[in-house]
Protein backbone atom coordinates (compact mmCIF):
# COMPACT_ATOMS: atom_id res chain seq x y z
CA UNK A 1 0.00 0.00 0.00
CA UNK A 2 1.26 3.41 -0.84
CA UNK A 3 1.71 5.07 2.52
CA UNK A 4 0.56 8.51 0.79
CA UNK A 5 -3.11 7.08 0.39
CA UNK A 6 -3.51 7.40 3.88
CA UNK A 7 -4.79 10.54 5.69
CA UNK A 8 -1.95 12.86 7.04
CA UNK A 9 -2.60 13.03 10.34
CA UNK A 10 -2.57 9.14 10.77
CA UNK A 11 0.90 8.99 9.34
CA UNK A 12 2.56 11.83 10.96
CA UNK A 13 0.06 12.49 14.30
CA UNK A 14 0.88 15.51 16.14
CA UNK A 15 3.32 17.63 13.76
CA UNK A 16 0.48 20.19 14.04
CA UNK A 17 1.39 22.51 17.35
CA UNK A 18 -2.38 23.47 17.74
CA UNK A 19 -3.42 19.85 18.16
CA UNK A 20 -0.36 18.29 20.49
CA UNK A 21 -2.29 20.92 22.98
CA UNK A 22 -5.62 18.82 23.28
CA UNK A 23 -4.24 15.01 21.62
CA UNK A 24 -6.01 12.60 21.67
CA UNK A 25 -3.81 10.51 23.97
CA UNK A 26 -3.13 13.00 26.57
CA UNK A 27 -7.14 13.31 27.02
CA UNK A 28 -7.44 9.69 27.46
CA UNK A 29 -4.38 8.71 29.48
CA UNK A 30 -4.68 5.38 30.52
CA UNK A 31 -7.23 4.06 28.19
CA UNK A 32 -5.12 0.91 27.62
CA UNK A 33 -5.85 0.75 24.12
CA UNK A 34 -2.05 0.21 22.48
CA UNK A 35 -1.06 0.86 18.73
CA UNK A 36 -1.67 -1.91 16.13
CA UNK A 37 -1.64 -1.94 12.71
CA UNK A 38 -1.28 1.12 10.18
CA UNK A 39 -4.31 2.80 9.03
CA UNK A 40 -6.50 2.12 6.06
CA UNK A 41 -6.18 4.17 3.03
CA UNK A 42 -8.45 7.18 2.47
CA UNK A 43 -11.83 6.42 0.84
CA UNK A 44 -12.89 8.66 -2.29
CA UNK A 45 -14.50 11.70 -0.77
CA UNK A 46 -18.69 11.34 -0.80
CA UNK A 47 -20.34 13.52 -3.57
CA UNK A 48 -22.90 15.17 -0.44
CA UNK A 49 -20.81 15.21 3.37
CA UNK A 50 -22.33 13.39 6.04
CA UNK A 51 -22.00 12.67 9.60
CA UNK A 52 -20.43 9.99 11.48
CA UNK A 53 -22.95 9.76 14.27
CA UNK A 54 -20.63 7.26 16.71
CA UNK A 55 -16.82 7.15 17.42
CA UNK A 56 -14.75 7.41 19.83
CA UNK A 57 -11.91 9.76 19.77
CA UNK A 58 -10.50 8.80 23.68
CA UNK A 59 -9.78 5.76 22.44
CA UNK A 60 -5.96 5.69 20.62
CA UNK A 61 -5.37 3.54 18.48
CA UNK A 62 -3.20 2.37 15.06
CA UNK A 63 0.30 3.58 15.12
CA UNK A 64 0.31 7.17 16.74
CA UNK A 65 -2.29 8.95 18.77
CA UNK A 66 -4.17 11.86 16.57
CA UNK A 67 -5.29 15.18 17.77
CA UNK A 68 -8.83 15.79 17.79
CA UNK A 69 -8.44 18.96 15.18
CA UNK A 70 -6.53 16.60 12.83
CA UNK A 71 -9.03 13.30 13.28
CA UNK A 72 -11.51 15.52 11.64
CA UNK A 73 -9.78 17.47 9.28
CA UNK A 74 -9.03 13.92 7.32
CA UNK A 75 -12.51 13.00 7.96
CA UNK A 76 -13.93 16.56 6.44
CA UNK A 77 -11.40 15.52 3.67
CA UNK A 78 -13.00 12.64 2.22
CA UNK A 79 -16.69 14.06 2.99
CA UNK A 80 -17.19 13.13 6.53
CA UNK A 81 -18.27 17.15 7.94
CA UNK A 82 -18.88 16.19 11.72
CA UNK A 83 -19.31 13.55 14.31
CA UNK A 84 -20.96 12.77 17.54
CA UNK A 85 -18.14 11.67 19.82
CA UNK A 86 -19.99 9.42 22.31
CA UNK A 87 -18.62 8.21 25.95
CA UNK A 88 -19.25 4.84 27.65
CA UNK A 89 -18.01 5.70 31.24
CA UNK A 90 -17.48 9.20 33.61
CA UNK A 91 -13.75 9.41 32.11
CA UNK A 92 -14.70 9.17 28.99
CA UNK A 93 -17.55 10.93 29.20
CA UNK A 94 -15.80 14.00 31.18
CA UNK A 95 -13.44 13.73 27.95
CA UNK A 96 -16.60 14.21 25.10
CA UNK A 97 -17.66 17.52 27.10
CA UNK A 98 -13.63 18.82 26.92
CA UNK A 99 -14.06 17.53 23.03
CA UNK A 100 -17.21 19.24 22.07
CA UNK A 101 -15.66 22.64 23.26
CA UNK A 102 -12.39 21.82 21.21
CA UNK A 103 -14.14 21.59 17.46
CA UNK A 104 -17.68 22.78 16.60
CA UNK A 105 -17.49 19.54 14.78
CA UNK A 106 -18.56 17.94 17.04
CA UNK A 107 -21.17 17.14 18.77
CA UNK A 108 -21.46 14.75 21.95
CA UNK A 109 -22.99 12.11 24.01
CA UNK A 110 -22.65 10.45 27.58
CA UNK A 111 -23.53 7.52 29.68
CA UNK A 112 -22.59 4.90 31.19
CA UNK A 113 -21.95 1.29 28.79
CA UNK A 114 -23.92 -1.44 29.59
CA UNK A 115 -20.56 -3.55 30.56
CA UNK A 116 -19.35 -0.62 32.97
CA UNK A 117 -22.96 -0.30 34.94
CA UNK A 118 -22.41 -3.12 36.78
CA UNK A 119 -18.88 -2.44 37.91
CA UNK A 120 -19.98 1.15 38.93
CA UNK A 121 -22.63 -0.92 41.14
CA UNK A 122 -20.34 -3.07 42.75
CA UNK A 123 -18.47 -0.24 43.92
CA UNK A 124 -21.52 1.70 45.36
CA UNK A 125 -21.15 4.15 42.72
CA UNK A 126 -23.47 3.86 40.46
CA UNK A 127 -26.12 6.40 41.47
CA UNK A 128 -23.22 8.97 41.91
CA UNK A 129 -21.94 8.37 38.72
CA UNK A 130 -25.61 8.46 37.19
CA UNK A 131 -26.50 12.07 38.77
CA UNK A 132 -22.60 12.76 37.15
CA UNK A 133 -23.71 11.87 33.96
CA UNK A 134 -26.84 14.01 34.07
CA UNK A 135 -24.95 16.92 35.21
CA UNK A 136 -22.80 16.53 32.24
CA UNK A 137 -25.47 16.03 29.44
CA UNK A 138 -26.97 19.92 30.06
CA UNK A 139 -24.10 20.82 28.18
CA UNK A 140 -25.54 22.81 25.14
CA UNK A 141 -23.05 20.77 22.59
CA UNK A 142 -24.17 16.87 24.57
CA UNK A 143 -27.59 16.07 22.74
CA UNK A 144 -27.73 12.46 23.17
CA UNK A 145 -27.47 9.69 26.51
CA UNK A 146 -25.73 7.40 25.28
CA UNK A 147 -24.59 4.30 25.10
CA UNK A 148 -26.41 2.80 26.85
CA UNK A 149 -28.52 -0.40 26.73
CA UNK A 150 -28.20 -4.21 27.46
CA UNK A 151 -24.97 -6.49 26.37
CA UNK A 152 -25.57 -9.68 27.22
CA UNK A 153 -22.68 -11.06 25.45
CA UNK A 154 -20.38 -9.58 28.11
CA UNK A 155 -21.97 -9.80 31.20
CA UNK A 156 -24.39 -12.18 32.98
CA UNK A 157 -25.80 -13.18 36.57
CA UNK A 158 -26.58 -9.72 38.90
CA UNK A 159 -24.90 -7.69 36.30
CA UNK A 160 -27.74 -7.79 33.84
CA UNK A 161 -29.99 -6.47 36.89
CA UNK A 162 -27.29 -3.38 37.28
CA UNK A 163 -27.70 -3.02 33.27
CA UNK A 164 -31.38 -3.18 33.19
CA UNK A 165 -31.35 -0.62 36.29
CA UNK A 166 -28.80 1.62 34.62
CA UNK A 167 -30.24 1.49 31.15
CA UNK A 168 -33.74 2.70 32.69
CA UNK A 169 -32.03 5.61 34.39
CA UNK A 170 -30.29 6.64 31.43
CA UNK A 171 -33.65 6.44 29.41
CA UNK A 172 -35.43 8.67 32.25
CA UNK A 173 -32.22 11.47 31.80
CA UNK A 174 -33.04 11.50 28.36
CA UNK A 175 -36.45 12.35 28.53
CA UNK A 176 -36.26 14.69 31.23
CA UNK A 177 -33.60 16.69 29.48
CA UNK A 178 -35.35 16.14 26.16
CA UNK A 179 -32.30 14.21 24.37
CA UNK A 180 -31.50 11.66 22.04
CA UNK A 181 -31.09 7.89 23.30
CA UNK A 182 -28.33 6.21 21.92
CA UNK A 183 -28.52 2.49 22.36
CA UNK A 184 -25.92 -0.34 22.78
CA UNK A 185 -27.61 -3.51 21.86
CA UNK A 186 -25.92 -6.62 21.94
CA UNK A 187 -27.87 -10.02 21.65
CA UNK A 188 -30.51 -8.61 23.96
CA UNK A 189 -33.01 -6.98 21.10
CA UNK A 190 -35.92 -8.35 22.94
CA UNK A 191 -35.13 -7.31 25.72
CA UNK A 192 -33.98 -3.41 24.83
CA UNK A 193 -37.09 -3.22 23.13
CA UNK A 194 -39.24 -4.15 26.18
CA UNK A 195 -37.75 -2.14 28.13
CA UNK A 196 -38.43 0.90 25.88
CA UNK A 197 -42.27 0.18 25.64
CA UNK A 198 -42.28 -0.23 29.31
CA UNK A 199 -40.38 3.22 30.13
CA UNK A 200 -41.54 4.93 27.18
CA UNK A 201 -38.63 5.65 24.96
CA UNK A 202 -37.75 9.22 24.10
CA UNK A 203 -39.10 11.02 21.25
CA UNK A 204 -35.51 10.22 19.78
CA UNK A 205 -33.76 7.26 19.78
CA UNK A 206 -30.79 5.76 17.67
CA UNK A 207 -29.81 1.95 17.46
CA UNK A 208 -26.40 2.31 17.70
CA UNK A 209 -24.45 -0.19 15.63
CA UNK A 210 -27.54 -1.98 14.29
CA UNK A 211 -26.82 -5.58 14.81
CA UNK A 212 -30.26 -6.58 14.42
CA UNK A 213 -32.82 -8.31 11.80
CA UNK A 214 -35.68 -7.56 9.06
CA UNK A 215 -37.94 -8.13 12.66
CA UNK A 216 -36.36 -5.78 14.20
CA UNK A 217 -35.96 -3.31 11.70
CA UNK A 218 -39.54 -3.67 11.32
CA UNK A 219 -39.93 -2.59 14.72
CA UNK A 220 -37.98 0.47 14.93
CA UNK A 221 -40.07 1.40 11.67
CA UNK A 222 -43.08 1.36 13.05
CA UNK A 223 -42.09 3.16 16.47
CA UNK A 224 -39.46 5.54 14.74
CA UNK A 225 -36.69 4.75 15.89
CA UNK A 226 -33.18 5.15 14.14
CA UNK A 227 -31.11 3.04 12.79
CA UNK A 228 -27.51 3.30 12.81
CA UNK A 229 -25.34 1.26 10.18
CA UNK A 230 -21.69 0.24 10.83
CA UNK A 231 -18.70 -1.00 9.37
CA UNK A 232 -20.29 -4.48 10.23
CA UNK A 233 -23.04 -3.91 7.70
CA UNK A 234 -19.86 -5.10 5.19
CA UNK A 235 -18.71 -8.14 6.91
CA UNK A 236 -19.54 -11.36 5.07
CA UNK A 237 -21.10 -13.15 7.87
CA UNK A 238 -23.63 -9.74 8.03
CA UNK A 239 -26.47 -11.18 6.08
CA UNK A 240 -29.11 -10.33 8.69
CA UNK A 241 -27.51 -6.25 8.67
CA UNK A 242 -27.99 -6.43 5.05
CA UNK A 243 -31.53 -7.63 5.33
CA UNK A 244 -32.30 -5.18 7.74
CA UNK A 245 -30.79 -2.58 5.58
CA UNK A 246 -33.40 -3.53 2.71
CA UNK A 247 -36.33 -2.58 4.75
CA UNK A 248 -35.60 -0.09 7.02
CA UNK A 249 -37.47 2.92 6.15
CA UNK A 250 -34.54 5.64 4.68
CA UNK A 251 -35.79 8.22 6.61
CA UNK A 252 -34.54 6.38 9.54
CA UNK A 253 -31.23 4.69 8.50
CA UNK A 254 -27.63 6.46 9.77
CA UNK A 255 -24.28 5.42 9.40
CA UNK A 256 -21.45 5.34 11.91
CA UNK A 257 -18.17 3.93 12.85
CA UNK A 258 -17.79 3.40 16.32
CA UNK A 259 -14.30 3.67 15.39
CA UNK A 260 -11.45 2.62 16.63
CA UNK A 261 -13.23 -0.21 16.11
CA UNK A 262 -15.54 -2.31 13.36
CA UNK A 263 -13.51 -1.31 10.16
CA UNK A 264 -14.94 -1.59 7.01
CA UNK A 265 -14.06 -4.43 4.65
CA UNK A 266 -12.39 -4.73 3.20
CA UNK A 267 -9.97 -3.32 5.88
CA UNK A 268 -11.65 -5.30 8.69
CA UNK A 269 -9.25 -5.98 12.10
CA UNK A 270 -7.75 -2.72 11.15
CA UNK A 271 -8.08 0.44 13.20
CA UNK A 272 -11.28 2.76 12.68
CA UNK A 273 -11.42 6.46 12.19
CA UNK A 274 -14.64 8.97 11.35
CA UNK A 275 -12.90 9.52 7.75
CA UNK A 276 -13.56 5.61 6.43
CA UNK A 277 -17.65 6.45 6.61
CA UNK A 278 -17.63 6.71 3.08
CA UNK A 279 -16.54 2.67 2.64
CA UNK A 280 -19.89 2.32 4.62
CA UNK A 281 -22.06 4.70 2.78
CA UNK A 282 -21.02 3.13 -0.64
CA UNK A 283 -21.56 -0.50 0.61
CA UNK A 284 -25.42 1.03 1.94
CA UNK A 285 -26.00 2.48 -1.74
CA UNK A 286 -25.13 -0.55 -3.54
CA UNK A 287 -27.16 -2.25 -1.21
CA UNK A 288 -30.47 -0.70 -1.56
CA UNK A 289 -29.55 0.25 -5.63
CA UNK A 290 -29.84 4.21 -4.19
CA UNK A 291 -28.09 6.82 -5.92
CA UNK A 292 -25.06 8.07 -4.01
CA UNK A 293 -25.52 11.86 -3.59
CA UNK A 294 -29.63 11.42 -2.62
CA UNK A 295 -28.34 8.36 0.04
CA UNK A 296 -25.67 11.00 1.51
CA UNK A 297 -28.26 13.76 1.30
CA UNK A 298 -30.69 11.78 2.91
CA UNK A 299 -28.19 10.33 5.65
CA UNK A 300 -27.58 13.97 6.52
CA UNK A 301 -30.79 15.09 6.92
CA UNK A 302 -31.77 11.88 8.85
CA UNK A 303 -28.61 12.45 11.47
CA UNK A 304 -29.66 16.54 11.79
CA UNK A 305 -32.92 15.58 13.07
CA UNK A 306 -31.65 12.65 15.19
CA UNK A 307 -28.69 15.20 17.29
CA UNK A 308 -29.69 18.92 16.25
CA UNK A 309 -27.40 21.09 13.63
CA UNK A 310 -23.46 21.20 14.72
CA UNK A 311 -24.21 25.13 13.71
Amino acid sequence: MCNSLIPAAYRAAGADPADAAHSVADAAAGAGRQARQEYPPAPEPLPVPVMDNHTHLDFPDGESPVGIAAALDAAQAVGVQGAVQVGCDLESSRFTVRAVDLDSRLLGAVALHPNDAPDYARRGELEAALTEIEQLAVHPRIRAIGETGLDFFRTEGEGLAHQRYSFRRHIDIAKRLDLTLQIHDRDAHDDVVQVLREEGAPERVVFHCFSGDEELARICNAAGWNMSFAGTLTFKNAANLRAALAVADPALVLVETDAPFLTPHPHRGRPNASYMVPYTVRAMAELTGADLAELCTRISENTVRAYGSWD
